[in-house]
């Protein structure tokens, strides 16, 4: 390929890009497909109808894809999948009447993955060459239906990861008929995959890594997230916990936030110890998703959780100002960490991201705490605000003040967490990540050895003598993604930059891992050395937030980068 040739092919993708009426088809392409819930169902019917309906308007749009030989395939997964390590466990599919969930068959017997496979027309001694493009279809909960405001789209999978499903999609489109305008054609072979299942744990593109008759399509992969148009060579990892309580005469829930304490610290325990060249920012984040009734996801900010403080008697104007003192000594501790975001501006509202932290209200034997956050992924986690864990200090704080509270009140003191009626068990879900400093496999003993410490601490306090290992059962049946760290010289990335910066999403920064972990991994650690990059449009702040949303500009920049990316990485021949 020459300069001149590459040249003009990069002036006539960006002519399309730029013309006017091309950001209203990325529009169109990116609500309809967002009006399709495409959340993880128990009902594994819902969730094939759903995926199947997002293929049908993907195939319909790879029809005006027009490279010779090409091939399109709804890929089956493969229920192999389930003797593989980084096999993620059917969690969705448990149910009261179902608490075992289904065997990988029955989920997996009529879904697929589509791939999308342009041959390439290079020498026959470079049969294994091609690059591979990656995005997921799925979504996480909760749903709700997109909408067009001021050129950008609010709802559920914009960003995290129908964007990055569009921008594929949209910059086949243009290469097709730009190559065939110049009588070029892609020199390697280009492999689209649109897979399932990313958010539960990754078994969609799975299925695909330990294909071996696909890889012998590709030597390198692009995986599309939501990183802001960033390249990444690398991810952190992330585990997701479930950790269930259960003693009997206890409280619980009241337990929890001294379980959340121990988690916590473990967390910033293996922060310190993650020095790595790759992750100067030290993405180490500790996320609680779930409690009870509270929460839609492990690794999604939880922005609102309530407890009752019971007394047994009607409050006086004492006890209020005492227990409001404590909350506020425990928000002050809280804020110490993660910073005070009622006085952080959202950009996208121009509101504070928190209007106040809680709000107390009397009833008629304590009061009703309700504790505010601000949702979001748990990459996030510092720009963002959890109210799990903002709530776990207010308990411990006046869990710890028990005696002086009792002897205002004139009665016992007694927590419930509102909506959970199941006093005999509590379960709490959440994730943590780390980097490539440390293995997965030490990592989960770490945070299971810490909700037990965390239980022993608070039953030790209230004069129990059981072990925690009794109380807590810390499983990780969900997701499990290791970290790995690539080449930052690596062909696919200077390709990347290249194509970034003619894009102008790239300015001489400097290369560091994603502060997030993916599907990328999938590849990267079955195939050790195989180059693997991540970006994509879209901020981390608004993946799995309550406001999230895609600038269609920037959605046009992913087109860019995607078109000349793969014209340089996949390489051009006359044709």
């Amino acid at each position: 390929m020459t300069e001149s040739a590459l040249a003009a092919v990069v002036s006539d993708v960006l002519a399309e890009t730029r013309a006017s009426g091309f950001c209203d088809q990325l529009t169109e392409l990116l609500l309809e497909i967002c009006r399709i819930d495409t959340t993880p169902n128990a009902d594994v019917g819902v969730m094939r109808d759903a995926e199947s309906a997002v293929f049908n308007i993907l195939e319909r749009e790879l029809e005006q894809v027009e490279f010779p030989t090409c091939q399109r395939e709804r890929r089956p997964i493969n229920p192999e999948i389930a003797a593989h390590p980084a096999y993620s466990q059917l969690h969705f599919t448990k149910t009261e009447e179902r608490p075992e969930g289904l065997c990988p068959v029955a989920v997996y017997g009529e879904r697929s993955n589509l791939l999308y496979f342009v041959p390439g027309a290079g020498p026959a001694d470079r049969p294994h060459s091609g690059v591979a493009v990656n995005a997921h279809i799925d979504v996480v909960h909760p749903y709700f239906p997109p909408r067009l405001e001021d050129g950008i789209v609010y709802g559920r999978g914009s960003c995290d990861d129908k964007g990055g499903i569009v921008g594929m999609l949209v910059a086949l489109q243009i290469l097709s008929r730009v190559l065939a305008k110049h009588g070029l054609r892609f020199r390697d072979n280009v492999v689209a995959m649109f897979v399932v299942e990313e958010e539960t744990g990754g078994n969609g593109s799975l299925s695909l890594a330990i294909d071996r008759e696909l890889k012998k399509l590709y030597d390198s992969v692009l995986v599309l997230e939501i990183t802001d148009n960033k390249l990444h060579p690398a991810n952190r990892g992330a585990v997701w916990y479930r950790a269930e309580l259960a003693l009997p005469g206890v409280s619980l829930f009241e337990m929890s936030a001294f379980v959340y304490e121990e988690l916590e610290k473990e967390g910033r325990s293996i922060r310190a110890e993650s020095r790595h060249a790759l992750f100067p920012q030290r993405p180490v984040q500790t996320c609680h998703g779930m409690i009870g009734p509270y929460g839609e996801h492990p690794s999604r900010i939880c922005g609102e959780v309530s407890f009752d403080l019971v007394l047994g008697a009607e409050p006086t104007d004492m006890v209020e100002d005492l227990v409001r003192d404590c909350i506020a000594f425990a928000v002050d501790e809280y804020i110490g960490v993660y910073g005070d975001k009622t006085k952080e501006i959202d950009s996208g509202t121009g509101q504070p991201k928190v209007d106040h932290h809680y709000d107390l209200s009397r009833t008629a034997d304590g009061f009703r705490i309700d504790v505010h956050g601000s949702t979001g992924h748990m990459g996030a986690i510092l720009e963002n605000d959890g109210a799990i864990t903002k709530m776990a200090c207010m308990v411990r704080a006046l869990a710890r003040s028990r005696a002086a509270i009792e002897a205002t009140g004139g009665d016992e003191l007694s927590f419930s967490l509102v909506g959970h009626e199941d006093k005999s068990r509590l379960v709490l879900e959440g994730g943590q990540g780390f980097v490539p400093t440390h293995d997965i496999t030490a990592v989960m003993p770490r945070m299971e050895r810490a909700a037990q410490v965390g239980a022993e601490n608070y039953l030790r306090m209230v004069g129990r003598s059981e072990q925690g290992s009794d109380v807590v059962q810390v499983t990780y049946e969900k997701l499990h993604n290791a970290a790995f760290d690539g080449d930052p010289s690596s062909e696919p990335m200077q390709n990347a930059i290249a194509a970034a910066t003619t894009c102008g999403t790239w300015d001489d920064e400097p290369i560091i891992g994603w502060t997030v972990s993916c599907d990328s991994r999938l590849f990267a650690t079955e195939y050790p050395g195989l180059p693997v990059v991540t970006t994509g449009p879209g901020l981390l702040t608004h993946a799995h937030s309550d406001e999230e949303q895609l600038k269609i500009d920037e959605l046009r920049k992913t087109v860019e980068f995607l078109a000349i990316y793969l014209v340089r990485q996949a390489g051009l021949v006359s044709g």
